[in-house]
């Protein structure tokens, strides 16, 4: 399972220029956990970072012009930190799995002369077997929309960006002229028809570059969720889904496959979240004439069930989120905004452990990324896995590893709980 070590954000609302864990040039970082917490008080930019993966993931699907404008950001103005004229920058830090070479994703979106966004720059590269100084190679080098392409999986051009002799054009001349060397096979010149598209979803469709369409399939995995309560208890069309989708309003469609499938996992796994939801004494499932699946929950004291319908918003959530961990084929990267809210304040360092358990205990699990306020969740974690976001003079958000502070590590190793040192102001400035 693909894994981030590290990603970078540039100029993206109040996020002017901040790092977690270990880039291809901050080899001496440490890398992201599987488990990844982001902490801080309201308006430091929690919800930015959450939204930041929310971009790029439609950047892929849509193009960056329309990127811009969903989900009520605004346009590239609104988006771009205020005061700064340089473009949006993004990078990711990855390996496809434990033994892999990492390799890095880098994108820069600005303004064209019509004030359009479009993509500045797109870049993924890979150091070669034993290399460990130096820029890493290059099987994807796009300015504008034109640029080359690297076939195959080993190789790729070292290309040192920060040597400002280096001109794309006569580099792109140069493979044309020597067609015939075995290295220009290689290389396949890109000129994309539109400079708002990425690169990686036009040539990640493409057999002939597996390191791209590898990339291309890890961030279409992503799972963001915009779980809604409201939507969950809404009556899904008949038919069986795979995947609980990003506002959870087919929960019973995904039981519905899952019975199909899996029939007696299911029986497991509702048994199991039956016994971690306070006051449920079992789950089940009703067919109804038209062909749907509805949820019965089985409250104690009760004799009749009651519907997903006439659930607490909390139930829902935990349910939907017990049942996301469930999945036979997970995300590799999933992605959860302030999972607490309507949560019961005991059930929050549950949570936490499931998710954790869900990241770092099952093979091909996925890697979890959280924000959140609620000391309660942050007493499950260790300071490898919180960071810190703060605001700063300037307006502008700054981040920080809990591990990174002495003082809370000591106080940690003597049993003093994460979360507590967070309320009692040892994690943010008095």
């Amino acid at each position: 399972m693909a894994k981030i070590e590290g990603f970078r954000i540039k100029n993206f609302r109040v996020l002017k220029d901040i790092t977690l864990g270990r880039l291809w040039n901050i080899q001496g970082a440490e890398p992201l956990t599987s488990m990844t917490a982001v902490i801080g008080k309201n308006g430091v930019g929690k919800s930015t970072i959450f939204d930041a993966f929310g971009f790029l993931s439609d950047c892929l699907k849509s193009g960056v012009e329309e990127a811009c404008d969903a989900h009520g950001r605004g346009g590239f103005e609104k988006i771009r930190a205020q005061g700064q004229g340089g473009p949006m920058e993004f990078e990711i830090y990855y390996k496809e799995d434990g033994n892999a070479r990492p390799i890095t994703y880098e994108l820069a979106i600005d303004r064209d002369k019509t004030g359009r966004p479009y993509v500045l720059k797109e870049r993924l590269r890979q150091r070669r077997k034993n290399q460990k100084h130096g820029w890493p190679f290059s099987f994807l080098f796009l300015n504008s929309g034109v640029g080359f392409a690297w076939k195959g999986e080993l190789e790729g051009q070292q290309i040192d960006e920060s040597e400002e002799d280096f001109n794309l054009t006569d580099f792109l001349k140069s493979i044309r002229e020597g067609e015939a060397r075995e290295e220009s096979r290689e290389t396949e010149i890109v000129e994309l028809e539109d400079k708002r598209k990425l690169g990686i979803a036009t040539l990640g469709a493409l057999k002939q570059h597996p390191r791209i369409s590898a990339f291309r399939r890890f961030i279409e995995g992503w799972y963001l969720s915009y779980f809604t309560p409201d939507a969950a208890r809404s009556l899904p069309l008949a038919g069986p889904q795979k995947h609980l989708n990003i506002h959870g309003d087919n929960l019973g469609n995904v039981v519905q496959f899952m019975e199909r499938e899996h029939p007696k996992k299911l029986k497991s796994i509702l048994k199991s979240i039956a016994h971690k939801i306070p006051g449920i004494n079992t789950i089940d499932t009703e067919k109804t004439n038209d062909g749907r699946l509805l949820l019965r929950f089985n409250d104690k004291g009760f004799v009749d069930p009651f519907y997903s319908q006439q659930m607490s918003d909390g139930t829902l959530k935990i349910f939907a989120y017990l049942l996301l961990l469930e999945d036979p084929t997970p995300p590799p990267f999933l992605c959860i905004e302030e999972p607490e809210n309507g949560l019961y304040h005991k059930l929050l360092e549950t949570l936490a452990k499931e998710f954790r358990d869900h990241s770092a205990g099952r093979k091909g699990g996925s890697q979890v990324f959280v924000t959140t306020h609620q000391p309660y969740f942050v007493d499950a974690l260790n300071p490898e896995e919180v960071w810190i976001l703060e605001k700063s003079n300037d307006g502008f958000s700054t981040i920080r590893r809990a591990s990174d502070m002495e003082i809370v590590k000591n106080m940690v190793a003597e049993g003093l709980p994460l979360g507590g040192l967070w309320y009692s102001d040892y994690l943010d400035p008095r």
